[in-house]
C-alpha cells in the first residue's frame, strides 16, 4: 500500500511518541481501577473478620457493612468542611500605633501650589 503523500520523520516520531503515551495512561487507569477494586475488598474482609473476633457478625446485615459512594461523599466533604471552620485565633485584640517616618511623597504642602500672579 503507498501513501498519496510522504509523512515526515519527526509526525512518525511524534505520533509513536502519542500512542506510547496513550497506552502507559490507560494502562495506568486500569491498574489503578483493580487496586482500588482490590483495596475495598480487603478492608470489607478486614471488616467481617474484626466483626466476627467481636461476635457481631451474625447481627449485622451485609448491606450495613457496605459503605454506599453518596455516605462515602458526605463524610468526605464533612470532614473538609471541619477543617475549614477550625482556624484557631488568640482572641485577644491588640491596637498599635505605628508610626510612620516622614516622606516627601506624603506630605501636603508640596502640593499646595500658589497661581496668583
Amino acid at each position: 500500500m503507498t501513501l498519496l503523500f510522504k509523512i515526515p520523520d519527526f509526525l512518525e516520531q511524534g505520533i509513536t511518541i502519542a500512542i506510547t503515551g496513550y497506552v502507559i495512561v490507560f494502562a495506568a487507569l486500569v491498574v489503578l481501577f483493580y487496586v482500588f477494586t482490590a483495596v475495598s475488598k480487603i478492608l470489607l474482609a478486614r471488616t467481617k473478620r474484626h466483626l466476627a473476633k467481636e461476635g457481631r457478625l451474625d447481627q449485622i446485615k451485609e448491606d450495613e457493612i457496605q459503605i454506599t459512594g453518596e455516605v462515602s461523599a458526605a463524610i468526605a466533604m464533612a470532614l473538609y468542611l471541619h477543617t475549614l471552620l477550625h482556624d484557631e485565633e488568640s482572641g485577644k485584640i491588640t491596637i498599635k500605633k505605628i508610626s510612620k517616618t516622614y516622606t516627601p511623597w506624603s506630605s501636603k504642602i508640596y502640593g499646595m501650589s500658589n497661581f496668583n500672579r
